[in-house]
């Protein structure tokens, strides 16, 4: 039995991100229709695969809207209208659907009907300022990631946002900025803003978060390495043959390790160079270090921690079999037991809903905050001292938003007994611990089970809960690095680096989609779902464009901000320092806009898509030395009015002051600043709270969900069972 069997979603227009959502839902059974969808592409075609296509126009495209339960349609507000698939013509063919709209600045607000592209879309969030990390050369472009990612975030964030408005009352609308959900991935960066009006500058400061996770060369290739606790430096010293250098005061501690990076970083350099990349990887994780080889695309398709997981699915794609990304939720399910249905009604899709939260950091965290701002009780459960290291900095205040905070001591058998009570009488439970590590505890899913059979179990890790290597130590940035995509974002002549914390972000948008297609599962088939999430194949779901051109095609090679599918699409130096803006026609008529708003390209204006690609260098020094002396600002305003798809490249600061982004609600006031919303607006609107004191809650969530007296609060607390 599949997670969504019988649940029918409608896919409408020709957008990759639509596309995206569809193949998510369809991943885990959804019946999923397409009304004029894109066949251009292999990736347009794999993301389509095994959809049922219908034509427009047409009585069964009519059928179809009519018993979906979700709709899922890209546009911007004027095309949507023109196409009459807006809310009102949708509403008279289907009034219960949850409706999704999906575009790249909303359907309201100042921008929502001005052109873009991944690349501009990139630039105007903020997080081609951030991909790669602080660079050493301010001269060196920002860039864009491979593989179509914006659409990607966008519909996962449509997905996600979808699902939930399918456990909604009917009716329920959802309005998803690409550019928003984009902007959120940066969440620790746009609270920082908010909150205190700065930003990160892109040249690099001080070790540039290296002394944390570097890259290091190896004899054949790149090796990413992350010993940032003082146990896991000395075990990396003595991976490295016990240097004498490693005894050199300069790197004794961390801070040191920070303020004299550039030397330590070329004695690890000679070291890591006599060395392949695996056995480097191999020889850390076998003394608990993390660390993992930067992996080309290709190397992948033979990974025995994949096939034994059953990653990869056989598709058809160009008359040839190859493999495909298969689903990362490692999904299970089993019969309920007795009654499944929430304990409370609301207006929220998980009102009445209680979630044990054991995750901590970043990925398990943003999906519980998406829960809690979905109406579920959230139950934060951390440790005594300093709680989640999420504390230490804006992520907590931004993630931990309408959440509960207990303090429990799970090294005591007290406390564990306290979590297995409360997950008893929880309905979902998030955690992310190493492999192993909640077994031991007496609160793995089959302990938990006996004890709640109706309890939907989410276990997230970095390579999934079974394997060859499902022990290794994993952080999300390492992942990047091993999925290959660290290695394809950078031009050809830089160094990779590691960049962004960005596959954490997009799995919390996973990890919310999966759990409330569990709830709806539980509601409508009776079954519970045990996920058991591995991040690695969450990234390599995103990385599909790069996986199938290394088996049609050729190897993907690093290409910075060149495209094979628009001319011109590119990265220009403007009049500030670090000012730059992104340019791409994507039509004819914009290429012909262009045309006659720069110097020098008027006698082209005529030129098709070949005939720019071939006259690529012209073009780009005629646009350059247009740009180089405006203001990025002001160029991206003189390109939209002509209505060409550009954006200037923002930092988080220019967020916070986006008037589009303050008409829309996006920000939220936080005592004298604000904080970033959702990556999405919906009809049932959002829960919101502060993010609370650690164990501010114990008390309470002890008293109200477990009925404990105060004495019995009280020997609980003597016995260090609540820190």
């Amino acid at each position: 039995m599949s997670l969504l069997q019988c649940f029918r979603v409608v896919q409408i227009g020709d957008g990759l991100a639509a596309a995206v959502c569809g193949r998510l839902l369809a991943d885990v059974g959804a019946d999923v229709s397409c009304i004029d969808p894109d066949t251009s592409t292999a990736l347009a075609a794999y993301l389509d695969h095994g959809k049922l296509v219908v034509a427009n126009d047409s009585a069964a495209q009519r059928d179809a809207i009519t018993t979906a339960a979700l709709i899922a349609c890209e546009g911007r507000p004027r095309d949507l209208r023109a196409r009459r698939q807006d809310t009102d013509s949708l509403r008279r063919l289907n009034a219960t659907a949850a409706l999704v709209y999906i575009s790249p600045f909303g359907q309201t607000g100042p921008k929502a009907n001005h052109p873009s592209a991944d690349l501009t879309l990139f630039f105007a969030s903020g997080i081609a300022r951030l991909l790669t990390g602080q660079v050493d050369d301010l001269a060196e472009p920002p860039i864009r990631p491979v593989g179509e990612q914006s659409a990607f975030i966008g519909g996962l964030a449509a997905a996600c946002a979808g699902m939930h408005a399918a456990l909604a009352a009917p009716g329920a609308v959802v309005d998803v900025s690409i550019l928003e959900a984009l902007a959120t991935v940066a969440v620790t960066e746009l609270a920082r803003a908010g909150l205190t009006g700065k930003s990160r500058p892109r040249q690099r400061e001080a070790d540039g978060n290296g002394a944390t996770v570097t890259i290091l060369p190896a004899r054949d290739g790149y090796v990413a390495i992350s010993p940032r606790e003082e146990r896991q430096w000395a075990s990396w010293l003595a991976v490295m043959g016990s240097p004498d250098w490693g005894k050199d005061p300069r790197f004794a501690t961390k801070p040191d390790r920070v303020v004299n990076w550039d030397a330590l970083h070329v004695l690890m350099s000679a070291w890591s160079r006599q060395y392949g990349k695996q056995s480097i990887a191999d020889a850390a994780q076998a003394a608990h270090v993390p660390s993992f080889p930067l992996r080309e695309p290709e190397e992948q398709l033979g990974s025995p921690q994949l096939e034994h997981r059953n990653f990869w699915r056989s598709v058809e794609l160009d008359g040839r079999t190859i493999k495909a990304p298969g689903s990362p939720f490692g999904l299970q399910i089993t019969t309920a037991s007795g009654n499944h249905a929430n304990r409370g009604a609301g207006p929220m899709p998980l009102s009445g809903v209680r979630v044990l939260d054991f995750s901590w950091v970043i990925a398990g965290p943003t999906a519980t905050r998406y829960l809690a701002a979905m109406g579920a009780e959230v139950v934060k459960i951390e440790a005594p001292g300093r709680g989640d290291p999420g504390r230490a900095s804006e992520l907590h205040t931004v993630l931990g938003q309408a959440k509960r905070s207990i303090v429990l001591d799970l090294k005591r058998p007290e406390a564990v007994a306290i979590a297995r009570s409360l997950a008893a009488r929880s309905d979902i439970v998030v955690e992310n611990f190493a492999t192993g590590v909640m077994d031991r505890l007496g609160l793995g899913a089959d302990d938990l089970h006996g004890l709640n059979p109706n309890l939907l179990y989410v276990s997230a890790s970095g390579l999934g809960r079974t394997g060859p290597e499902a022990r290794a130590v994993a952080y999300g940035t390492l992942l990047q690095c091993y999925a290959g995509f660290a290695g394809l974002n950078r031009h050809p002549d830089i160094p990779p680096r590691v960049g962004l914390a960005w596959l954490d972000p997009m799995c919390g948008l996973m990890l919310a989609f999966i759990v409330a297609a569990g709830l709806w599962h539980r509601r409508q088939a009776g079954g519970v779902a045990r996920i058991d999430f591995s991040m690695i194949e969450a990234m390599l779901w995103t990385m599909a464009e790069p996986l199938l051109a290394t088996q049609l095609a050729a190897p993907p090679q690093p290409r910075g901000n060149t495209s094979d599918g628009y001319a011109p699409h590119g990265v220009y130096r403007c009049a500030g320092e670090d000012d730059w803006i992104s340019l791409v026609a994507t039509t004819d008529r914009e290429w012909r806009n262009l045309c006659a708003l720069v110097p020098g390209l008027p006698s082209m204006a005529e030129f098709g898509f070949g005939e720019r690609q071939l006259s690529r260098t012209t073009i780009d020094r005629a646009l350059a030395a247009w740009l180089l002396p405006k203001a990025a600002m002001a160029a991206e305003a003189e390109l939209l009015r002509a209505g060409v798809s550009a954006a200037a490249l923002a930092n988080s600061r220019d967020l916070v002051n986006s008037d589009h982004l303050k008409e829309r609600g996006f920000w939220e006031p936080h005592g004298a600043g604000v904080l970033p919303g959702l990556p999405w607006h919906a009809s049932f609107g959002r829960t919101s709270g502060l993010a609370p004191q650690l164990g501010a809650d114990t008390e309470t969530v002890l008293r109200e969900v477990l009925d404990l007296s105060h004495d019995e609060i009280c020997r609980l607390r003597q016995s260090g069972a609540l820190g």
